[in-house]
Parts: structure tokens; C-alpha cells; sequence
């Protein structure tokens, strides 16, 4: 189940290549969808009016008894698909559970033939649809114990098996909830909470009721540790005879089998857009500081700058001039020697003349 839609999108474009072309196509192609579905398809130039289509799918079990080939009530829902271009290989080629002839130039031109190619792309999802109608419908013949009917453990995946109870009103369907991560868990559990408050809502009234429980239903009471052992809880819905009236039994069953997809997607959906949100308020918290320290960093070379500017005022002229002129006036105080002066001088001496000291006449 590649996706959330009944028909395979790659079978689907493939088939409508092949459907449109007007020259003949050599084709041998193989697909592989999640759920370990693989298809298979053939067309020779050789002969251009059949094309083969191969489907191998794991099919729906009950317990541990593996689901061999398919039943007749599937094979009938394949066949009124369209009869017309449709028919069925036995066996089917090896490694498949079904192997489909078709002939495209039955099929008619227009908006009607680009519906029986979706309808053929469909063919896995009314394989496991019809198993489980099928078992729905046979339900009756189990035992009862206690005045409640036993549950049917289904088994798609080894590690997504669920339970369908039928009672005398309503079906109730468990799903346990198994998940890797603790992260995972706390979305899913925030996820099916808020599955039950919309699921009561008027909005929602007519859509099945859906209850979470951490622990096991009553309903389970008896079955195997390891089907009751989970870490997310059990799921289950009530489906009442409204849900499985006309066209609604299709969706119904669909959605069943699509429940663990859709919860894993949702998951996934949800802890990549936790990542995206962390990852751009990072980014913005990272922005912030970098403009808080281009901040400081301006405000600090402010400041320094300041301080220099004071620095000069509170100098007086006479000191800045002394500062910048200092070594200019030391230069032209320094004695001034001139080479012979000092012979130059010694010849214009003054004579010394000796003072004689005189006494008062009285």
C-alpha cells in the first residue's frame, strides 16, 4: 500500500501508456510498492492485443495460518472488474499469487476507459478488501464463549496483526500499537487522543467510534502476551450496521487495512514539520545573537572612542604643546659648540684687576 488511494499510481501510468500508444510497446517492467507488493508487467510488439500483469501481495491470515492462494469469492470480485478484457491466467506464473490477460483494445476510448484502467490498478486493493469481507461475513461460525464471540487475530504484516470482533449490535476492530521510537509514541499518543475528541464531536457523529486504552480491551482477554504486549496503547473502532451499508462497506474495510499506514504517515509527517520548526527557531535564536554581540561590539569601540576624545580635552593647550614641541626645545637648549672658539676667546680675555679695599675717613 504505496499510498492511501485504492489504485497503484505507477500501474496505473504505465497501463494508460500502453492504453493510449497507437505503435506497439516491448515492455517488461517490475514494481515495487510498500508492502512488500510487487507487480509484473508484459507486452510484446509481437502480439500487441494481450499484456500480462503479474501481482504478487501478501494476503490476509488468520493467526498463524498462512492465507495460501486465493478463495473464490476473491477470484468472482476480480473477474466483475471488467469481463470484457479481463481473464484470469492458471496458474498464475511463479512467484505470484495472480496472473491477468488483458486486452487493452477492448477497453472503450474516452473518460470510461481511463476508469476501467484505474479499476485494473485497483486489483491488489480489492484482493485484500474481499478477504476481509469475506471474513467478516463468516464470523458467525465461531465459537462463543461467555456470550461474547471469539476474536479473529488478522495477520498483513508479521508485526501489524489486529483483531475483529463481531457482536450481536457492532464489530469492533483492535489495533495494537507497536512504534521504535519513545518520541514516535508520544506523538501517536497525542495523535489518538485527539482522535477521540474530534470522533465524538456532532461534526463527526456519523464516522465510527474510536477509543484509545493504554491497556487491553475486555474483548482480548485470553489471547497470546506477545499480541497484548505494545508500548502506544490499543485502537479500537465500533462499526455498526450503517458503516457496512452500500458503497460504504468498500470504505470502511479500506480504511481498516489502511489504519497502520496511515497512523505510521502521519507520524512521519509530524516529526519531520517538529524537526523543520526546531530547525528555523535555531536558525532565528542564532541570528539574534549574532546581532546582540554586532551590537556590543559597535557599543564598545563607541565607548573607546569617547574615552580617547576625553582624554584630549582634559589636556591644557600648554601641556599638548609641550607634549608635541617638547624635544624641539630641548634641541635649542642644548650649548652650541663651535670648532676654535675657545682659543678666540682665551686671546680677548679681560685682564683681572685686583680690588683694593679703601677705609672710611672719619
Amino acid at each position: 500500500m504505496a499510498c492511501f488511494e485504492r489504485a497503484s499510481p505507477a500501474l496505473k501510468e504505465i497501463l494508460l501508456k500502453l492504453y493510449r500508444t497507437e505503435k506497439p510497446m516491448e515492455i517488461d517492467h517490475h514494481l515495487y510498492e510498500f508492502g512488500a507488493v510487487e507487480y509484473h508487467i508484459q507486452s510484446s510488439a509481437s502480439d500487441p492485443h494481450d499484456t500480462y500483469l503479474s501481482i504478487a501481495t501478501p494476503l490476509l491470515s488468520q493467526g498463524v495460518q498462512p492465507s495460501h492462494g486465493l478463495s473464490h469469492h476473491t477470484i468472482e470480485m476480480i473477474k466483475g472488474i471488467c469481463s470484457d478484457c479481463l481473464e484470469i491466467v492458471e496458474p498464475a506464473r511463479e512467484g505470484y499469487q495472480l496472473t491477468l490477460r488483458l486486452d487493452l483494445a477492448k477497453i472503450p476510448r474516452g473518460k470510461d476507459g481511463a476508469k476501467v484502467i484505474a479499476q485494473i490498478s485497483s486489483v491488489q486493493a480489492v484482493i485484500l478488501s474481499s478477504q476481509l469481507k469475506e471474513m467478516l461475513q463468516n464470523v458467525n461460525s465461531q465459537e462463543t464463549s461467555k456470550g461474547m464471540y471469539k476474536p479473529i487475530k488478522l495477520v498483513y504484516h508479521p508485526r501489524e496483526p489486529f483483531f475483529v470482533i463481531r457482536q450481536p449490535q457492532k464489530i469492533t476492530a483492535v489495533f495494537p500499537m507497536r512504534f521504535r521510537e519513545n518520541s514516535d509514541v508520544i506523538i501517536a499518543t497525542a495523535f489518538f487522543q485527539e482522535l477521540m475528541d474530534v470522533g465524538s464531536s456532532e461534526a463527526w457523529a456519523k464516522a465510527p467510534p474510536c477509543t484509545w486504552s493504554p491497556i487491553p480491551p475486555p474483548e482480548l482477554r485470553g489471547e497470546l502476551f506477545e499480541d497484548l504486549s505494545t508500548n502506544g496503547g490499543f485502537v479500537s473502532f465500533d462499526i455498526f450496521s450503517c458503516h457496512v451499508e452500500g458503497k460504504q462497506l468498500d470504505k470502511t474495510v479500506w480504511s481498516l487495512l489502511n489504519f497502520y499506514a496511515y497512523v505510521k504517515h502521519h507520524v512521519k509527517c509530524t516529526r519531520g514539520f517538529i524537526q523543520r520548526r526546531m530547525k528555523n527557531r535555531l536558525g532565528s535564536l542564532v541570528e539574534v545573537l549574532q546581532n546582540a554581540s554586532l551590537e556590543k561590539e559597535e557599543h564598545i569601540q563607541k565607548d573607546e572612542g569617547c574615552r580617547y576624545v576625553r582624554k584630549l580635552v582634559s589636556f591644557s593647550r600648554s601641556k599638548i604643546l609641550n607634549r608635541r614641541c617638547g624635544h624641539f626645545t630641548k634641541r635649542i637648549r642644548s650649548p652650541i659648540k663651535i670648532h676654535g672658539f675657545s682659543r678666540f676667546r682665551q686671546q680677548w680675555t679681560m685682564p683681572k684687576f685686583s680690588l683694593t679695599k679703601y677705609t672710611k675717613l672719619d
